[in-house]
């Protein structure tokens, strides 16, 4: 009889503690549950947040790297247009340059809107010039008109044509909206609106661009025929044989002593297309290696390039 009630006593024991049990892994099911719904619910909103972050931090990712570009290209732009205005500072004491504006006369002046009529002396700088002749007339004067239109309530540039439009002058109109002081290499500082500075700096390339055409135009022979490209600042030599060659000048040629720079070749001939772009490459690679003096005058350059040429296509020849 004890034996039965001891029985029935450790049964109700042991479904007390079953139940307990029971009851503590419901709590800690919950539990578990309401962890998981938190961490779902957290992670959720982790991942809008980070999507919503990354467009802004890639937008400003592609500012940096475009204002990056856009401030070392106006340093260049700088540094060349400064290095320029001191040859023709010197230029300016020998001949009309220095009266730069004599030239200037306003066709046009109505709102933000100038017509100016620019009148540019070209300089005879024959015996100024490195290594280089001019066999053809000089105009004394090269004449343009200048359309602008100035930004509201003052005299800074917003937007230029040229006429005719046969000088490239986007860079000193990008570069004189940009600039409020310029520094000259002579150490004056000059205070400027970006209308001065950019007439001035059109003259400039004005001079530069004509003494180029007329160097250009003095190497045309039989021979060889030479195209000028301003706004790429490039030379085509159309070359015996169907090979054209196009040539890149420095900065600030001729005026300057840096060597010409021979970017490619091209075949536009049946007999030249026979020609493996690799030897074109490998002519192109030894011209450049030349020495400067070697690489001053365009026809002096182009005879090169041509002695080189004939030399890899012997080359190939023989080895085959």
């Amino acid at each position: 009889m004890m034996l039965i009630l001891f029985a029935d006593e450790f049964w109700k024991y042991l479904k007390n503690e079953l139940s307990t049990e029971e009851a503590n892994n419901a709590k800690i099911a919950d539990e578990i549950e309401g962890l998981s719904r938190e961490y779902v619910e957290g992670y959720s909103k982790l991942v809008n947040e980070i999507e919503g972050l990354s467009c802004p931090l890639e937008l400003i990712e592609s500012l940096v790297f475009e204002l990056g570009n856009q401030l070392e290209k106006s340093k260049l732009n700088l540094k060349s247009l400064e290095e320029l205005e001191s040859t023709f500072n010197r230029f300016e004491a020998i001949e009309k340059i220095e009266d730069a504006f004599s030239g200037l006369k306003i066709v046009e002046f109505e709102g933000n809107r100038i017509r100016l009529s620019l009148r540019t002396f070209i300089p005879n700088l024959e015996n100024l010039l490195h290594n280089q002749t001019i066999d053809v007339a000089e105009p004394p004067e090269q004449n343009h008109e200048l359309l602008i239109e100035l930004m509201d309530g003052t005299m800074e540039l917003k937007h230029v044509e040229i006429f005719p439009n046969d000088v490239s002058i986007s860079y000193i109109t990008d570069t004189a909206k940009s600039l409020r002081q310029v520094y000259f290499p002579v150490g004056v500082l000059e205070n400027r609106s970006s209308l001065e500075w950019f007439v001035k700096g059109v003259q400039d390339r004005i001079v530069l661009s004509t003494l180029r055409r007329f160097l250009v135009k003095s190497a045309n022979s039989s021979r060889h025929s030479f195209d000028y490209v301003d706004r790429e600042e490039t030379i085509v030599a159309h070359m015996v044989g169907g090979i054209d060659a196009f040539i890149k000048l420095p900065q600030g040629w001729p005026l300057t002593s840096s060597g010409l720079t021979l970017m490619s070749l091209k075949s536009s001939s049946q007999y030249s297309q026979q020609i493996s772009l690799t030897l074109l490459c490998k002519v192109a690679e030894v011209a450049n290696l030349l020495d400067t003096n070697e690489r001053q005058t365009i026809s002096g350059f182009t005879d090169r390039v041509e002695e080189i040429l004939m030399q890899q296509m012997t080359a190939v020849t023989t080895s085959t």
